[in-house]
């Protein structure tokens, strides 16, 4: 049996008592009525900073925030007029929230001072608490995962955090059986370990795997956590997805599958590492793909280098890997080696990248533009390099050519 956890110890703990408030970065359509003078079509620069003047002025009065906060809250949402953000916070006071909880309400969800707080945010809260909620109830998890009133479920996850809440607060608290109560368990184990809230969140009100499972939840995460994977990132989460979908037989044979290929077993569980989802890549994609880059010309060593540097090719279509690698080889006339070296280029878009840069660099080859003794620069300072540096390295300094080099640098970058 292969062993899974050869990659450095790290102590696992479960423990309780841990802050929810974490960042979350994406919200539901619950905002999505919020503008702002920033970012209004036509919105002038003027009054963009009038805006964040005035959020910055209202931020610091109204909620007693530091003006340093109150300018890095304004770079997320700035207004010109009180009038809804004051009913926002009137809102909250009504419901029995404190000044010192709405404070870190809006330092962790800036945008609620934006939604309308009549027709969006008061239902959610009335809601809440139609089914039951006391007002001491209501206020301590809002202000505990303020971002669940972006969410249009919201009853799922209050109960779900409320039921982590309490199960923080008890030092004998029993899990109930079933589902709820291995979430409940598991979800703090996660928290325990770090977790931010944007990663939570979808777990809080899963009732797939794993979450609701116990002792292969357990297995999966100490592997995961054993492994070095930083539990802040997404990729935490799908290394713990893999490997709890999969048996230890299903594993086997999938390592198997890349040995037989030319991988060493510590290469699959680095490249794992990587990219996790290369676990449930199937047999016969691996070995298409390991035949398609051999009848591209390159070498089985060649093929084991591209997938060490950037896993994710493998699970790209043949063609897709096919159409660019001839592309750059035939047409461009760069070596296979430049391709091994940077094989992150076979994810870039063929249509708004590839083709438009490389028809560029063609119309420089044919002036005889490029430096001397280097017909083409390397993949990657073409390829790899932002639009603003790519710009900078082979358009701008060509005066005369510049709106020739830009219209062909644009052509069909606008395209669906």
């Amino acid at each position: 049996m292969y062993s899974l956890l050869r990659y450095g110890r790290r102590s696992l703990v479960l423990h309780k008592g841990l802050n929810l408030g974490f960042v979350v970065q994406k919200e539901s359509a619950f905002l999505s009525s919020y503008s702002s003078s920033a970012n209004a079509p036509g919105g002038k620069s003027r009054d963009s900073r009038k805006g964040k003047n005035f959020t910055v002025s209202y931020l610091v009065t109204s909620l007693g925030l530091s003006k340093t906060l109150a300018e890095s809250i304004s770079k997320k949402v700035n207004f010109m007029d009180k009038t809804n953000p004051d009913s926002v916070l009137s809102l909250f006071r009504s419901h029995g929230f404190i000044d010192s909880q709405i404070s870190f309400i809006i330092t962790d969800y800036p945008e609620l001072l934006m939604v309308d707080a009549k027709n969006s945010l008061g239902p959610k809260l009335n809601s809440l608490k139609s089914r039951g909620a006391s007002s001491s109830e209501l206020t301590q998890i809002i202000s505990t995962v303020p971002r669940i009133l972006g969410k249009k479920s919201i009853s799922v996850y209050y109960d779900s955090v409320k039921d982590i809440i309490v199960a923080d607060q008890s030092s004998n608290y029993e899990f109930p059986q079933g589902h709820q109560g291995n979430k409940i368990r598991n979800v703090s184990a996660l928290r325990g370990l770090g977790m931010p809230q944007r990663l939570l969140l979808p777990l809080l009100v899963s009732k797939s795997q794993p979450v609701c499972g116990k002792e292969n939840f357990d297995a999966s995460l100490k592997k995961v956590v054993e492994m070095g994977f930083d539990p802040t990132t997404s990729k935490f989460v799908l290394a713990l997805r893999m490997l709890y979908q999969m048996s230890e037989k299903t594993i086997e044979e999938k390592v198997e599958v890349y040995r037989s290929v030319g991988f060493s077993v510590d290469d699959v569980w680095e490249i794992f590492k990587k990219t996790p989802s290369v676990l449930k890549v199937s047999k016969k994609k691996i070995l298409n793909s390991f035949e398609t880059f051999l009848g591209l010309g390159y070498s089985r060593a060649e093929f084991l280098m591209v997938v060490k540097r950037y896993p994710p090719c493998i699970e790209y279509s043949l063609e897709s890997i096919k159409r660019k690698s001839e592309f750059l080889v035939k047409k461009m006339n760069w070596p296979l080696s430049s391709l091994v070296l940077h094989p992150q280029v076979f994810g870039y878009s063929m249509e708004k990248r590839i083709i438009q840069r490389c028809n560029v660099l063609k119309a420089l080859l044919s002036k005889g533009l490029l430096k001397k003794g280097s017909e083409l620069p390397s993949v990657s300072s073409v390829l790899s390099c932002t639009d603003e540096i790519f710009i900078h390295r082979y358009v701008t300094k060509h005066n005369e050519l510049v709106p020739v080099l830009m219209a062909i640098f644009n052509e069909g970058r606008s395209a669906p």
